[in-house]
């Protein structure tokens, strides 16, 4: 990629109406437009973002076995009026339309009932099961508050996973499979550190209790006790003896923090599946019914998140794993030998399978230097005809550590 076909700019002030650093920085940088209240659109550099995000989580799905699929957005009235989802006194954040001939229509908010009326064609037998699917797909919620950027949006990116299992003991096996998969993938995103199994409510659904995670942050919504020990925390809406004897957890060992939910997991059990008619047959030919989880996480939550968590006075800081570019390089002369030099160096990363944005463009030097800054690529190359002929100098987006090391180091270190 060279900076001049990126029809993006970098803005140098923060926008007006918009409160929360993720946006700012998000729009400052050409990652995101505004296109009002809690619906941002993604421009190039953010798309990469959360496609780096997407990728992550897609292989952690398929390494559990999960199916993905790719659910409509439009949902008809008559399924969530069985599982008594559909009023508004019951669910406040639909989006709803019409069709032209009078039918009723939701905008997909979740997809329980969906997924579960599309296997009723498929799953009659114990060898139908188990079924794990989930999608990546948009999310649209009517909600009341959205000044926090991509922290709460009323349309996000969200991935949701379902799971139907003929047992508890099948169901629980596989909750734990996810949970442990939900960690691998915030330590890839560089969370792990500080993002905690959170006890919750378990709602109408379930006697037992609900699990989200928790990216520990001063801009976070939820309040949450942390034991950092055990490494896990418990929601302060069911913050009382009784649950801290079931967790066999200490209220002297936890700590009061604020947290942002970057993912949540939820054991349904069959309500949904009862509710719309699907059941399976055991060996003895007896009707039983199916079992059922969800699982959540939101893709560009997690993106404004790690904008928010990670950067600093001078802009985004990106983890290598999600960033749009591994490498900004910039040319400081405008003479022909500088030019010439950085097109070999360009050519060479780009042949090495290394994501390379060069700023081409002819502005000054500091100009470009605060732009790769602010764009937050994890490295930034610098060609100068004053440096030994195979020199460069090499800037630590994270740590903001520059260096100058040979041209054929820069491989081994980038990687």
């Amino acid at each position: 990629m060279r900076l001049s076909n990126l029809y993006t700019k970098t803005i140098k002030n923060n926008p007006s109406d918009e409160q929360s650093l993720n946006a700012q920085l998000l729009i400052r940088a050409g990652f995101i437009h505004k296109e009002m209240a809690g619906v941002y659109s993604y421009l190039p550099l953010g798309k990469r973002v959360l496609d780096n995000i997407s990728k992550i989580i897609r292989e952690e799905m398929n390494n559990l076995g999960c199916l993905e699929v790719q659910m409509s957005i439009l949902q008809p009235k008559e399924i969530w009026e069985i599982t008594d989802r559909w009023d508004d006194k019951k669910v406040d954040i639909w989006f709803k339309t019409k069709l032209y001939n009078g039918q009723e229509l939701g905008i997909g908010l979740t997809h329980e009932e969906p997924i579960v009326d599309s296997l009723k064609s498929y799953i009659d037998s114990y060898k139908s099961l188990p079924v794990y699917v989930y999608q990546i797909q948009n999310k649209f919620r009517n909600e009341l508050r959205a000044k926090s950027g991509l922290l709460r949006g009323r349309e996000f990116l969200m991935k949701d996973l379902y799971s139907f299992s003929e047992s508890q003991e099948g169901h629980r096996k596989f909750y734990e499979k996810v949970i442990k998969s939900y960690q691998n993938i915030y330590s890839k995103l560089e969370l792990g550190d500080f993002t905690y199994r959170t006890y919750a409510d378990g709602g109408i659904f379930s006697k037992s209790f609900s699990d989200e995670f928790q990216t520990i942050s001063p801009i976070g919504e939820d309040d949450i006790y942390v034991d950092e020990v055990k490494k896990i925390a418990i929601n302060a809406e069911i913050y009382n003896d009784l649950n801290l004897k079931k967790l066999s957890l200490d209220k002297s060992s936890l700590v009061l923090k604020k947290g942002v939910e970057v993912g949540n997991t939820f054991s349904l059990e069959s309500k949904y599946t009862d509710a719309l008619d699907l059941y399976y047959t055991d060996k003895n030919g007896h009707k039983k019914s199916i079992i059922m989880g969800c699982y959540g996480i939101g893709v560009s939550r997690l993106m404004g998140v790690i904008a928010e968590v990670f950067a600093d006075s001078n802009g985004l800081v990106w983890p290598n794993c999600i960033a749009p570019f591994k490498v900004y390089l910039i040319s400081v002369n405008e003479d022909p030998k500088s030019k010439q030099k950085t097109e070999v160096i360009y050519k060479l990363l780009t042949q090495k399978n290394i994501d390379v944005i060069y700023d081409d463009r002819d502005v000054r030097a500091g100009e470009k230097f605060a732009d790769a800054d602010l764009l937050g690529i994890p490295y930034r190359v610098v060609v100068n005809q004053n440096f030994e002929d195979k020199q460069v100098e090499l800037k630590h987006r994270k740590q903001n550590k520059i260096e100058f090391v040979q041209f054929d180091r820069l491989e081994s270190i980038i990687y």
